[in-house]
C-alpha cells in the first residue's frame, strides 16, 4: 500500500501523557495537544491533579477527547487507577508517553554527595515510574492488539553525568528490554532524547545566561535550543501507523548536539 499522510493520524486510539498537567509552557502539554490534534484521546495526567485538569480542558475546548487524572507514577496503585480511569472513559488504552520525571528538582553537582534519599526518588520516579505505568497500561494495550509507548529520555544521558542523567540512560535500557519482551504483543517501546528545551522547566534549570548555552552555541549543528513543539514530529511518527516498523530506537533531537552512529 503507497504511503499517505493519513499514516500519521490516530483517530480512535486513546492515548496517556504522564507529566502533562505541570508547568505552563511544558513538553507534557505539547505532546498531549499534539495527540490530540492527530485524532487521538487524551488522558492527562499528572501528580498536579488540578495542573492535568486544565489542559485537558484546553484540549476539549479546541475540539478534542481528554480528561485529566492525579498520578503519582512512583505509586503502582496510583499507575493502576490511570489504566482504569482510561478504560472507563475511552474504552482503553493505546499509546502510552512516559514523560513525567524529575529533574530540577534533583541538580547536585557531585554524585558523591547526593543524599540516598534523593537517589532513590529520582530512580522511583524517572524509571520506575515508566516501568509501573508501562505495567498498567500492557493489559490493555495486548487487549486492542497492540500499542506504543514512548519514554522520554535525554541528550543529558550522553554521558550520564549527573543523577538525572543517570536515571535517563536507565531509561533508554528499559526501552530496549520492552521492546524485545513485548514486540511479540505488537507493543513497540522508543525513546525521545531531547536537547536544551525552552520549556519553563527547561529555562529555570538552564537560563538565558547559563555557561551550559554559550557551550552549546560552540558545539551544536544547528541552534542549540528547541521549543516544545519541536518535539512533537518524532512522538507522531513512534505512536502512529506510520513508524509500526520502528522499536528499541532512541531519537535524538537536539540540533546535532548528540551524534551517534
Amino acid at each position: 500500500m503507497a504511503f499517505t499522510l493519513d499514516q500519521y493520524r490516530l483517530d480512535g486510539k486513546v492515548a496517556i501523557v504522564t507529566g502533562a498537567g505541570g508547568r505552563g509552557n511544558s513538553i507534557g502539554r505539547a505532546y498531549a495537544m499534539g495527540l490530540a490534534n492527530a485524532g487521538a484521546s487524551i488522558v492527562v495526567a499528572d501528580l498536579n491533579g488540578e495542573g492535568a485538569a486544565a489542559v485537558a480542558a484546553e484540549i476539549v475546548a479546541g475540539g478534542g477527547k481528554a480528561i485529566g487524572v492525579q498520578l503519582d507514577v512512583a505509586n503502582e496503585a496510583s499507575t493502576l487507577a490511570m489504566a482504569e480511569a482510561a478504560t472507563k472513559a475511552f474504552g482503553g488504552v493505546d499509546i502510552l508517553v512516559n514523560n513525567a520525571a524529575l529533574m530540577v528538582d534533583i541538580s547536585y553537582d557531585s554524585i558523591e554527595t547526593v543524599p540516598m534519599e534523593a537517589w532513590n526518588k529520582a530512580f522511583a520516579v524517572n524509571t520506575t515510574g515508566a516501568l509501573l505505568c508501562s505495567r498498567a497500561v500492557a493489559p490493555s494495550m495486548r487487549a486492542r492488539g497492540g500499542g506504543r509507548i514512548v519514554n522520554q529520555s535525554s541528550g543529558g544521558a550522553y554521558p550520564a553525568t549527573s543523577l538525572y542523567g543517570i536515571t535517563k540512560i536507565a531509561l533508554v535500557g528499559l526501552t530496549t528490554s520492552l521492546a524485545k519482551q513485548w514486540g511479540k504483543d505488537n507493543i513497540t517501546c522508543n525513546a525521545i532524547a531531547p536537547g536544551n528545551v525552552m520549556s519553563d522547566a527547561g529555562k529555570l534549570l538552564v537560563p538565558d545566561d547559563s555557561p551550559f548555552i554559550q557551550f552549546l552555541q560552540a558545539t551544536v549543528a544547528t541552534k542549540p535550543r528547541g521549543e516544545p513543539d519541536e518535539l512533537v514530529g518524532a512522538l507522531l511518527l513512534l505512536c502512529s501507523p506510520a513508524g509500526e516498523w520502528i522499536t528499541g530506537q532512541t531519537i535524538h533531537i537536539d540540533g546535532g548536539w548528540i551524534m551517534r552512529p
